[in-house]
């Protein structure tokens, strides 16, 4: 039997295999792990889904697999005997198809569509939804051939009209040449004219950021409203209730406040909780608050997701958040841990710096920016007092939100921040 790539879960089909556990001969059991995937911005062992003697290796280290694609083969044993598996037949067309998604498709032809001659294609293993893939499955399209927009290259319905259009009008056009590319690559620089240097390659981690992070860049048109808070009072909680938090086996940090503070703004302002769905000309309000927190490491920057933050306490966000953390830092964090969020913070005050302009984290519309807190003069009813001033920066889909509504939302934020109820704090 044939060990293949499983779905990865949502927004997800392919990863760059970074260890390989099984070698040729080896009895393996049904559950054990194979080999070690990295995915988007996840580390994932997959298991084997059968028991038997590997016979045949597919992959190797560094390789870029897609869902469906083989990993081993197995081979029975019959009282100890290995039974030799048939030998491995050509990979079908489909079968290869999730492999192809790894690089842009080729130029279109007028031979690219569909041929009635040729069976459908298998569409079931691709990140889009069930009505995209029947609706693919009907009109004999392959959807690896189609790049998603959406979240973790996600297809959605305005993709698969791209793509009918394009066929359209390449079936008009005389043919075009694969052996000529669509786009001429750009060139290298040999900077080592100028003096020595060193190269390092992009990690696969660093390449999906940095596609995301043009891609962010490019589809939104970000504003960013700036302002300080006043996080002396919520400095004198942290002190305050910190001991008891961590017999609690939490750690009360300011992020656990602007988490709370957030939400409630969230509330009051419900378009910075929605997304723009391009294709039908709407805006998705979304009932439901899943906050994501920019983590630093290593590796890059990593964004898991708290679920339902408006229905957790201050002491279960706090261990969430540290465990989150953690976990991303150790490049354990899952799939599922990564996607679903409505709105993100991104707090670098352990760094250091003031104010930045983050990007807004696509489908989401808006992004908190925090700084390092500082104690600054404030002028208070004619007196000037020491106040621990936060710097904040909301940056925004200006598609979606108008100034106006920046501005009301992020003076709500701060004065929520800077009216923490103690109550909320005590446990």
């Amino acid at each position: 039997m044939d060990v293949k790539l499983p779905n990865l879960g949502e927004g997800a089909d392919s990863g760059t295999v970074i260890n390989l556990f099984v070698k040729e001969g080896d009895t393996i059991a049904k559950d054990q792990p194979i080999i070690e995937l990295e995915n988007e911005k996840a580390v994932a062992t997959i298991p084997s889904t059968g028991s038997g003697i590997v016979s045949r290796i597919y992959v190797k280290s560094g390789d870029k697999i897609g869902v469906g694609q083989r990993i081993i083969s197995l081979s029975e044993t019959d009282g100890g005997t290995a039974v030799a598996p048939a030998p491995a037949a050509k990979p079908a067309p489909q079968e290869a198809r999730p492999q192809a998604r790894q690089s842009a498709p080729p130029p279109v032809e007028e031979s690219s569509e569909p041929d009635a001659a040729e069976p459908a294609p298998s569409n079931g293993q691709v990140a889009a939804a069930p009505s995209i893939r029947r609706m693919a499955g009907d009109l004999g399209i392959d959807l690896s051939q189609i790049r998603g927009s959406e979240r973790g290259g996600r297809i959605v319905l305005s993709d698969v009209r791209a793509y009918i259009q394009k066929l359209i009008r390449a079936a008009g056009q005389p043919k075009v040449s694969s052996s000529t590319p669509e786009k001429p690559l750009p060139e290298s620089v040999d900077f080592s004219r100028w003096g020595g240097i060193y190269k390092k390659p992009m990690s696969t981690l660093r390449k999906v950021i940095s596609r995301r992070m043009l891609e962010n860049w490019n589809a939104i048109p970000h504003v960013t409203q700036f302002d300080d808070a006043d996080l002396t009072a919520v400095l004198d909680f942290r002190k305050k209730y910190v001991a008891a938090y961590e017999k609690q086996g939490a750690r009360l940090t300011v992020t656990s406040f602007v988490l709370k503070a957030i939400v409630a703004t969230l509330k009051k302002h419900p378009i910075f909780n929605s997304s723009l769905d391009e294709a039908a000309g709407e805006t998705v309000y979304k009932e439901y608050y899943h906050i994501g927190i920019a983590v630093d490491t290593e590796a890059g920057l990593i964004v898991p997701v708290i679920r339902d933050v408006d229905k957790k306490d201050l002491v279960v966000l706090s261990r969430e958040l540290e465990e989150l953390a953690k976990k991303a830092r150790e490049r354990k964090i899952s799939t599922e841990e990564l996607s679903g969020g409505t709105f993100t913070i991104s707090n670098q005050g352990g760094i250091g710096s003031a104010h930045f302009t983050p990007i807004v984290n696509k489908p989401e519309v808006a992004i908190l920016g925090l700084g390092k807190g500082a104690l600054k003069p404030v002028v208070r009813n004619n007196a000037i007092e020491p106040r621990m001033m936060l710097p904040i920066g909301l940056s925004y889909d200006h598609r979606v939100i108008d100034g106006g509504a920046a501005a009301r939302f992020v003076v709500d934020f701060v004065q929520t921040l800077e009216n923490f109820n103690e109550a909320d704090v005590k446990i």
